[in-house]
């Protein structure tokens, strides 16, 4: 812990006054208009949400802390944490401080244990994830802090004690989920000598080959973070935003990534490639995937896995996943299905001429991925996104503790008072 709050203390003054600045020089100043469709539609596009952990630009996708993704593609989740939180890549000491930090505490509460066996067996594995964590809510550090009567300067330093208890245990947590639900119900005791990837790769069990451990690695690194304005994200922070510890918050963000406009489209990517498998019975030939695409589109169907809210080229981390794939040759039929489609995809995307972006994000590839190396059990790869998103949320927690955010509390309106402001706002428009 010493570590990084160490760090942070660094950092800490830094991050307060780049804040107090802001809100000193440009506090009255209107940075954007928003539109009646931004409101109804579900505020896309309104800059509304304060996150300097990573950001996602239409043009080059996203970045942390400044960075682009491809050039963290072969670090570590610890480096990946180090540097949302503090803004900082770590340096060896730290990384491997931060590493034995998160493994050696990698255990799974007797009490956490008790409330996964006692589920039903038809519980969603998002469900178990996000019960598990509420189920050490009691252990938080931060909530008997503010019952104690800690000022809000310190606050941040028990954010950081539970962000800790909380990814040194998720990881064993999601690990137990897979072996109870899905294998023969016996857990894989961590080893603290493995970082915190390797151990998570180890006690899910599907796999020895080295190259299991890495695509763990790969996929906890290229999902760790992407702004703070998805649910997963905007959630955990407004929750947090309450002062609700760190606990409530990210089993509340976990919630909204468990929603079918969110956290399952790689599932349903890897449905549609075996979809393509069962219909060609095998791969098929660029022509008939073309034709396919074709047939779809025309009867009002997407294609998934492509296109994507903010980015207008080819997401980088489906960059990253197909290099993974080329590097150790995994070319099984669905991994060879999803290239393909690679290559046909965003031609006839372009030639219907209705999809904004005709290229592919992260979900056009990364489930196939799973699929290969054995874990076929489609209703747990979101509990692998969710594991790798709390690195982020954490991390953005921590930020607005460090900074002292208020609470968020947007405006709400009636659909009657929405058309009286747009109808006011028309008025005031000189004629054209």
């Amino acid at each position: 812990m010493d570590v990084l709050k160490t760090k942070l203390s660094q950092v800490l003054p830094i991050f307060r006054a780049k804040r107090a600045q802001l809100l000193e020089r440009y506090s009255d100043v209107a940075v954007a208009s928003v539109t009646v469709e931004q409101i109804i539609g579900g505020m896309r596009s309104v800059p509304a949400v304060l996150c300097d952990t990573s950001s996602v630009s239409p043009s080059e996708g996203l970045r942390i802390r400044g960075i682009p993704i491809l050039d963290l593609s072969d670090a570590t989740p610890e480096e990946i944490f180090f540097l949302l939180a503090t803004g900082e890549r770590p340096t060896d000491e730290e990384r491997t401080a931060l590493s034995r930090l998160l493994t050696e505490h990698a255990v799974l509460p007797d009490e956490v244990l008790a409330v996964l066996r006692a589920m039903q067996p038809t519980a969603h594995p998002m469900a178990m994830l996000s019960a598990a964590l509420l189920a050490m809510e009691h252990r938080s550090a931060f909530r008997r802090a503010y019952e104690s009567g800690a000022s809000k300067d310190q606050l941040w330093e028990y954010t950081l004690e539970d962000c800790i208890a909380l990814l040194s245990s998720i990881t064993s947590i999601a690990a137990a989920i897979y072996r109870l639900k899905f294998r023969d119900g016996v857990l894989i005791e961590p080893d603290p000598s493995l970082d915190w990837s390797a151990n998570f790769a180890r006690m899910l069990g599907v796999s020895d080959d080295p190259r299991w451990a890495d695509l763990v690695r790969l996929y906890l690194v290229l999902h760790s973070d992407h702004e703070g304005g998805n649910v997963s994200a905007f959630t955990g922070i407004t929750v947090a935003s309450a002062l609700s510890d760190p606990f409530y918050a990210i089993s509340a963000a976990l919630d909204g990534l468990a929603g079918p406009l969110h956290g399952l489209a790689n599932q349903e990517c890897l449905a549609f490639i075996l979809d393509i498998r069962q219909r060609f019975n095998g791969i098929p030939s660029n022509d008939q995937l073309r034709e396919f695409c074709w047939e779809r589109l025309r009867n009002g169907q997407v294609i998934p896995g492509y296109g994507h809210a903010v980015l207008r080229v080819t997401d980088p981390r489906f960059t990253a996943f197909y290099k993974f794939a080329e590097h150790y040759g995994l070319d099984d039929d669905c991994i060879a299905i999803a290239k393909r489609l690679y290559q046909v995809v965003p031609d006839v995307l372009r030639e219907h001429g209705k999809a904004k972006n005709p290229y592919p994000n992260v979900d056009a590839i990364s489930g196939s991925l799973l699929y290969d190396f054995g874990m076929t059990e489609f209703t747990f790869y979101t509990v692998m996104f969710g594991v790798s998103r709390a690195l982020g949320i954490c991390a953005q927690i921590l930020f607005h503790r460090m900074v002292g955010s208020p609470i968020v509390r947007p405006k709400s309106v009636t659909l009657a008072e929405l058309e009286q402001m747009a109808q006011n706002a028309t008025a005031t428009q000189p004629a054209s």
